[in-house]
C-alpha cells in the first residue's frame, strides 16, 4: 500500500465550494448546505483504502461526538471508479450502511473538488472554522495499519476542541498518511 502524505495547504485558506451528490441520500449538497455553526470537517476518503478502513470507526465516533456541538461533517470520495470500481457510488452507499456513517458521503466524479482542496491521500482531513477558513489539516492520530499504536483520534479531536472552545492550536501539524487519491 502506498504511503502518501497530505499536502499541507496553508492555514487560513478559504474552503473551496462544491456541489456534489450524496450517495447516502441522493441529495446534492454544497459546502454551505453542510457547514456547521462552529466549523466544518471535510474528509477525503474511499471504501477500499487500508488506511481508511483502519480509522473509519474512529471517524464515525468523532462525527457522533461533535456533530451535536455544531460541527458540520462531510466525506468525499474522488477516486477513479473505472480503475477502482470498489469505490463506486453504489458501494459507497453500502460502505456507509456497514460502518453506520450518517453524515453525507459525496462522490466527486470529475475529481475537480479534490483538486480544489489539494487533497492527496485517503484519509485527508480539513477542518474549517465558522468563517470557512482552514483551521487544521493533518492526521487523525499516530496510528497506522500495522504500527501497533492504538487509535485515539487525538490530533483531530484536539483540533476540533480548540476550534469549538476557542483555544489556540499549534500551527505545526503532522500530515495525514494514506493511499494516494486514484487520479484519472
Amino acid at each position: 500500500m502506498a504511503r502518501t502524505p497530505s499536502n499541507m495547504v496553508p492555514l487560513g485558506t478559504i474552503a473551496p465550494e462544491f456541489y456534489l451528490k450524496d450517495t447516502n441520500s441522493n441529495n446534492t449538497y454544497s459546502f454551505d448546505d453542510l457547514k456547521g455553526s462552529k466549523g466544518t470537517l471535510v474528509i477525503f476518503m474511499c471504501n477500499h483504502c487500508p488506511f481508511v478502513l483502519h480509522v473509519i470507526n474512529e471517524i464515525v465516533m468523532i462525527a457522533n461526538d461533535y456533530r451535536v456541538q455544531g460541527l458540520g461533517i462531510v466525506a468525499i470520495s474522488s477516486n477513479d471508479i473505472v480503475k477502482y470500481p470498489e469505490d463506486s457510488p453504489e458501494l459507497m452507499t453500502d460502505f456507509s450502511l456497514q460502518y453506520k456513517i450518517d453524515f453525507p458521503y459525496l462522490f466527486d466524479e470529475t475529481q475537480e473538488i479534490a483538486k480544489a482542496y489539494d487533497a492527496a491521500c485517503t484519509p485527508d482531513f480539513y477542518l474549517f472554522d465558522n468563517q470557512d477558513r482552514l483551521f487544521y489539516r493533518g492526521q487523525l492520530d499516530d496510528s497506522r495499519p500495522g504500527n501497533g499504536i492504538p487509535l485515539s483520534g487525538t490530533d483531530l479531536r484536539n483540533a476540533i476542541d480548540a476550534l469549538i472552545y476557542n483555544r489556540t492550536l499549534n500551527e505545526i501539524q503532522k500530515p495525514s498518511i494514506g493511499c494516494n487519491i486514484k487520479w484519472k
